[in-house]
């Protein structure tokens, strides 16, 4: 009959390395259920994040991996749960929302928007369940790039938002309240009111993250996301240009200071591609991202060109992520928003405790 040792089995966890997050199945927080019959062991695995395309494969090798150190065959399956993470200060999270991250930059014009709404359609094709809050009360863009301009959110109730729904996330921006072509010619204490009405009442479903499209810079909605709203991580985009970057570690000195958390940097437009003959030319210099990610030792979650097609899908209102799924752009994304996801999930101290380890004898 195959054992069950626990030793066994996480000895073959800590051999699997999980592609996207730097470490081994085991110190990734993963927990299992194991049992065994007469056909070999039976071994299910639970993680905090979604491993997407990369599932089966990872099935197999820790399957070839407990094989190895057991002397027996073995099944391995694995499912995902996304659960809460903590939040700064006392604040509450935000009701069927487990957790908030805020994409943001210091500095405007570094693709930031695109990066946020390509990672939230990656990380819904991987199996979760997401939203995407546009906080660029002065410039909201979502709207358009999820193809949702001109159509308004309703109220049932009188009092609250439902979010639209596009390409299976749920959505609302100020873009979808005003003329896109009006400016919103408002001060500090309205922006900040209407930021923090389309948080609270809009009536998010049971979401495993939403994602905010912060406005550049470290004003009145930064300060109020910080205050009011209870952000699990955030995610700095840069280009790798000194003055972004500049301005890209204001925005993380910003983060570290009220306490939210940062996952890692994004440093978009690291070469431009060529549409005619797609050689690469790093216009705006080179390593400015991973500079910045080893200064203050974030993960670099990942590097995106500058690439047309990226640009015109979203003016079109169809991301990258949904107009080219398995094109080079996409996959990109989806590395990036798993790595986010992945750093997210080991970042609680007690993460353990929310799965509790179970051996199946």
């Amino acid at each position: 009959m195959p054992t069950t040792s626990d030793n066994y089995i996480e000895k073959a966890l800590s051999a699997i390395d999980v592609p996207f997050l730097g470490r081994n199945l085991l110190s990734a927080g993963a927990v299992y259920e194991s049992g065994a019959d007469g056909s070999g062991l039976k071994i299910a695995l639970k993680l905090g994040f979604y491993l997407g395309t990369d599932q089966a494969a990872i099935e197999a090798d820790l399957a070839a991996a407990v094989r190895t150190a057991t002397g027996n065959p073995a099944t391995v399956s694995i499912s995902s749960k996304v659960v809460g993470h903590t939040v700064q200060g006392t604040l509450t999270p935000l009701e069927g929302v487990k957790n908030v991250i805020a994409v943001a930059s210091g500095k405007g014009g570094v693709g930031k928007s695109t990066v946020a709404v390509n990672l939230a359609l990656a990380l819904h094709a991987d199996g979760a369940r997401v939203g995407i809050l546009d906080a660029d009360i002065y410039g909201p863009s979502q709207a358009r790039m999820l193809g949702s301009a001109g159509q308004q959110p309703v109220s049932k109730d009188g009092k609250n938002f439902e979010p639209l729904q596009c390409y299976g996330i749920s959505m609302i921006s100020a873009g979808n309240l005003f003329d896109e072509e009006e400016p919103a010619v408002w001060r500090g204490p309205m922006v900040t009111q209407a930021l923090t009405q389309l948080t609270f009442q809009t009536r998010w479903p049971d979401l495993d993250y939403l994602i905010v499209d912060m406005p550049p810079g470290t004003g009145d909605i930064q300060l109020t996301l910080s205050q009011k709203i209870p952000v699990a991580g955030a995610v700095i985009v840069t280009t790798p240009q000194d003055i972004a970057l500049l301005d890209a570690r204001k925005g993380y000195k910003m983060f570290e200071k009220v306490n939210v958390h940062v996952l890692g940097v994004v440093e978009n437009m690291s070469t431009f591609i060529c549409p005619h003959c797609n050689e690469e030319t790093a216009l705006f210099g080179e390593g400015g991202g991973a500079d910045m990610a080893d200064k203050y030792d974030l993960p670099l979650l990942g590097q995106l060109p500058l690439n047309a097609s990226i640009r015109l899908r979203a003016d079109e209102g169809k991301p990258s992520v949904v107009a080219d799924p398995d094109g080079p752009a996409a996959l990109e994304f989806t590395n990036i928003a798993r790595n986010m996801a992945a750093a997210l999930s080991v970042r609680k101290k007690d993460y353990k405790k929310s799965f509790p380890k179970i051996v199946v004898e």
